[in-house]
């Protein structure tokens, strides 16, 4: 009998486990394999943040899913609506629903807002090639009005990595065009990537203060109007361009999921085997809560989703042979964040100094881009890319 497996995301959970399951399959049969995406590219989304400086880059990160998948695969561009696990079905926005044997989730994730009243309504988000051409077109076209005298002023609502790299590109947009713009880094915590290695909070500070980003932490963001972002009960701060990069949430479609999921975030829990509490429902990446020793699951960072992606896909492919499955346990091969065209690495294995930059930590920064591009589609688009990474 033939099994119907579905794949559902091309960010790295989904692109990495239809890799790893096509593999595994190595020509097997009697498996139907349907991929499933809004978008027709998988987005090499940690290096995103570039195209707020320069849209062209979005030719080496965006890969399109015909250079990814088997010619076996069926894909299929729509939207995820709605999964019912008792009838084994997805539900798409325009298109057939389409029925399972087997279904990994690989959603991603969405821009959280915490109630923030005015966020969602005034603020861009980074959560796709999208939303990164669109803070470009903002910034420039807030450049354009501003002056000397009246700067076009950039606000950005959290210091992880995300809001770290948005605020690296505007500055160096900035810079290449003489372009009058005053960049603000909004944290509510006490430090700049808060709850990481006091030693990197302090390496990444001193690249943005040295980009002349002006660092405000310590008070939250309470409130946002047109004009206006309010922070804790006194400060304020007028935007022309407001990015927001300060949490995620799981996906709207799996709100209503027959499955055992956290209520306020709608990530679906997990086990080590990226099975669910369903035997034939896997998840992975940011639509999941993955089990892991003690008492955290697995960070929703893109290394845990490229290591879990390789197993999930070998496990997907045990299920359907009635094989017993792997248990995965994140490993951390360490933190590279860049600054614009700088860079910071910390703990990185088989690294001697465990907090460095310069030309070394661009360098690894550009290489990990590199070999996800190269594991995705071959090196001859890796190559193309280094550049611009």
């Amino acid at each position: 009998m033939t099994e119907n497996v579905v794949v559902l995301g091309s960010g790295y959970a989904g692109a990495g486990a239809i890799k790893s399951f096509e593999d595994e399959l190595d020509g097997q049969t009697d498996v139907d394999v349907t991929w499933i995406s809004e978008t027709d590219y998988h987005l090499v989304l940690h290096e995103s943040h570039r195209c707020i400086r320069d849209p062209s880059v979005q030719e080496n990160i965006a890969i399109p899913v015909h250079e990814i998948k088997q010619p076996s695969t069926s894909f299929i561009q729509d939207e995820v609506v709605g999964i019912d696990t008792d009838a084994q079905e997805v539900d798409l926005a325009d298109s057939d629903t389409v029925e399972y044997d087997y279904l990994l989730v690989g959603l991603g994730s969405q821009t959280a807002f915490f109630g923030i009243e005015g966020l969602k309504e005034h603020a861009l988000t980074l959560k796709s090639l999208d939303d990164a051409l669109e803070i470009h077109d903002k910034v420039q076209q807030a450049a354009r009005e501003a002056s000397t005298n009246d700067p076009a002023q950039v606000v950005i609502g959290g210091a992880g990595l995300s809001g770290i790299q948005t605020a690296g590109e505007v500055a160096e947009f900035r810079d290449e065009h003489n372009a009058p713009i005053d960049i603000h880094l909004v944290e509510g915590l006490d430090q700049v990537l808060p709850n990481s290695d006091p030693e990197l909070q302090g390496a990444l500070r001193k690249r943005l203060e040295a980009a002349d980003v002006n660092i405000k932490c310590g008070e939250f963001i309470g409130e946002v109007d047109e004009e206006t972002v309010y922070i804790g009960d006194e400060d304020e701060l007028d935007y022309d361009v407001l990015v927001w990069t300060g949490g995620i949430t799981g996906r709207d479609c799996m709100q209503d999921v027959d499955l055992d999921k956290d209520e306020r975030n709608h990530r679906v829990h997990a086990e080590g085997n990226f099975q669910t509490e369903d035997e034939h429902v896997f998840a992975i990446g940011d639509s999941a809560l993955i089990d892991q020793p003690g008492d955290q699951p697995a960070p929703p960072t893109a290394q845990a989703a490229w290591q879990a992606a390789e197993v999930a896909g070998e496990n997907l492919a045990r299920a359907v042979r009635g094989q017993p499955l792997k248990t995965w346990t994140h490993k951390d091969k360490g933190t590279v964040v860049s600054v614009g065209e700088k860079a910071v690495a910390h703990d990185v294995v088989n690294m001697p100094i465990e907090t460095f930059g310069g030309m070394p930590a661009k360098l690894l920064k550009k290489a990990i881009a590199a070999r996800w591009i190269n594991d995705m589609t071959g090196v001859g688009r890796a190559a193309k890319a280094w550049p611009d990474m």
